[in-house]
């Protein structure tokens, strides 16, 4: 007023400015800096405990550890929270808050600990290693997190504390986890396969194909190569055939499987499939294909199913005995009621079976076991079908009708054990060539003696006629005989006279022939000649498989063991092909009918080891909540 009154203005001279931005800057800082508020221990009754630096207190809710501003340090704020999102806790004592800001203590130290020590990059390990368990044993991805996990837990809780039990909790062991860790094992697996197949002199494949429970058609391959001086066989792939399985669509996913992953087709020798005409057609077929671009490669019959095949013929009588046995088994097995009403019977009168065995025709063991169950079963099978008036209990009671199906279930157990024979790992051409030829050779004797009435190479038909205490009549001995003889060429036909010009592979150290050796050249027979006079060799011999011999002589023989190892490459069989399908029925069932089962079919299926060291180290280890 007084400055209006002399200057008539009111505006600020410079004067007035210069003493006004005199004043010092802190003052003004600290005029102007929000006032920061402080924890009170005596907030905790409200459940609230305080994070941050010294000079920036924020409050933490011990119940839902959600953190506050610092604004919000303010009782009637904390009680609000309490009271609108934990109003079952707000009448609680302070001693209730106290506990539970132990245990927010508890479960921080367990984390920091994760962080600052192994105990997080452990729990990555377990979590690969936990994963490869549930692929190996074909199981669903959620029971890491559904059942092992909870249970590791339990036992860990019980027999070493609940400190070590809450470490368990670092574990990530969900859905997607585990398929990734399972994924990124495979891969690993897959790498490390390509890698050992390039690295072969040699490799032969072994192909099969059929349809998975969702109406999808999957081609599995298997192969087999030289590794650190042994044989070796596993699982290749599984690719699905989403259109037609014809010859084009199996070779064309083959063939880019081998082009795209760098393999040589000129080092494969040898093909074995299951003979279906997609398969060996001489011009079209897959084989055909292959051959075009592998020219080394030999086309091999799985010996299984070709053994299968020889079975199938039988005469008349005797297959008319089959088809009844089959219906007798079907009139009981496939109603549920008279299923259960026989087993009462089995177990009323001490029957060491209390159940039939259903007959599967593409089972290749199924005929065996369903005609020697009911050999076993006739009198309690004779009894339960009389009581039904069944039209076939009468078989059961007729002397040669029992006497051709005892013979039935002996013959076709003694041909399942030349099948289970041929069945599993590195098995060579020898090993199948040696058990076809013990096969023949024994038909033949069985028939010689069949026809002298003696019955002792059939254990079920001698036991039935030593119980029945009478001979084998005439017309069965000739029904016998027939089958057998029959059996004999059939098998002949599918499995021709071994070739002799290469005995000298299967035991170079033995006297051979002239004419085992033609096909070798001067220089091949010379080298034959050396190796067979080599003492330690010989010893080596005696000690390794054949095939693990030849690899090992490859570098002093090198013409010798080429062709050796030619020969015995080649898979004799698709066995790991029907043993893939049969896990991959497990794996892929109505409830999982979506999966891409490769990559858990590779690590259940391979004999290869992931590398989960270099997987975890490869990982920034973050810690399950």
């Amino acid at each position: 007023m007084d400055k209006w009154l002399s200057t008539g203005s009111l505006k600020r001279t410079n004067t007035d400015i210069s003493s006004s931005t005199s004043k010092p800057d802190s003052e003004k800082t600290e005029k102007n800096k929000p006032k920061r508020r402080k924890y009170s221990s005596e907030y905790l009754a409200l459940g609230f405990t305080c994070v941050g630096a010294e000079n920036e207190q924020l409050p933490l809710c011990v119940v839902c550890t959600e953190v506050l501003s610092n604004e919000a340090l303010k009782p009637n704020k904390l009680r609000r929270h309490l009271e609108t999102k934990h109003r079952e806790y707000a009448s609680k004592p302070i001693e209730f808050f106290e506990n539970k800001l132990k245990e927010y203590q508890s479960r921080k130290k367990t984390i920091e600990t994760a962080l600052s020590g192994n105990d997080n990059i452990k729990a990555v390990e377990a979590s690969y290693r936990v994963a490869k368990l549930i692929a190996k044993a074909g199981k669903p991805h959620t029971i890491g997190e559904n059942l092992i996990l909870p249970a590791a837990k339990e036992m860990v809780g019980v027999m070493c504390g609940e400190k070590a039990r809450k470490q368990l909790n670092l574990i990530s062991l969900s859905d997607n986890t585990v398929e990734r860790r399972i994924n990124e094992m495979a891969d690993d697996v897959f790498q490390k396969l390509v890698k050992n197949i390039r690295e072969s002199p040699f490799y032969a494949l072994q192909l099969d194909e059929s349809t998975d429970v969702a109406n999808l058609s999957n081609l599995i391959a298997f192969v087999r190569y030289v590794h650190n001086g042994e044989l070796q066989e596993d699982f290749l792939f599984c690719k699905p055939l989403p259109t037609h399985s014809t010859a084009d669509a199996i070779f064309n996913i083959l063939n880019a499987f081998i082009v795209s992953n760098g393999i040589e087709w000129p080092k494969c020798v040898g093909l074995s499939t299951d003979g279906a005409r997609a398969m060996v057609g001489h011009r079209n077929g897959v084989v055909a294909r292959v051959r075009s671009v592998a020219p080394l490669m030999s086309s091999v019959h799985c010996s299984l199913h070709r053994e299968a095949l020889a079975t199938k013929n039988m005469p008349t009588d005797l297959r008319c005995v089959l088809d009844e046995a089959v219906k007798i088994v079907n009139y009981i097995k496939t109603r549920p009621l008279q299923s259960r009403l026989f087993r009462l019977l089995c177990e009323e009168m001490g029957s060491d079976h209390v159940q039939l065995l259903l007959h599967t025709e593409v089972r290749w063991l199924s005929r065996g076991r369903v005609l020697t169950r009911l050999f076993e079963l006739r009198n309690e099978a004779r009894i339960f079908l009389s009581d039904l008036k069944c039209p076939l209990s009468d078989r059961l009671s007729d002397f040669e009708w029992l006497a051709k199906l005892s013979y039935l279930s002996d013959i076709f157990n003694h041909l399942n054990g030349v099948n289970l024979s041929l069945q599993g790992k590195s098995v060579t051409a020898f090993q199948v060539q040696n058990k076809i030829e013990a096969t023949i050779k024994k038909m033949d004797i069985w028939a010689r003696r069949i026809c002298k009435s003696n019955c002792e190479s059939f254990e079920n038909l001698s036991h039935f006629m030593t119980e029945e205490a009478t001979s084998l009549p005439a017309s069965v001995k000739k029904l016998i005989e027939e089958h057998l003889q029959g059996l004999k060429s059939q098998m002949r036909d599918y499995f021709p006279t071994p070739d002799v010009h290469f005995t000298w592979i299967e035991n170079p150290f033995a006297d051979v022939c002239e004419g085992a050796v033609t096909s070798l050249s001067a220089n091949e027979h010379d080298s034959l000649i050396d190796l067979s006079c080599d003492s330690a060799l010989r010893s080596t011999f005696s000690q390794k498989s054949l095939t693990d011999f030849w690899i090992h002589t490859l570098s002093e023989y090198p013409d010798l063991s080429d062709k050796a190892l030619r020969f015995l490459m080649p898979f004799p069989t698709t066995y790991l092909c029907e043993a893939g399908f049969s896990a991959l029925v497990a794996l892929k069932t109505k409830y999982r009918n979506k999966l891409n089962v490769e990559s858990d079919l590779r690590l259940q299926l391979s004999s290869l080891q992931p590398d989960i060291q270099r997987l975890v180290n490869a990982k920034q280890p973050q810690p399950s909540h």
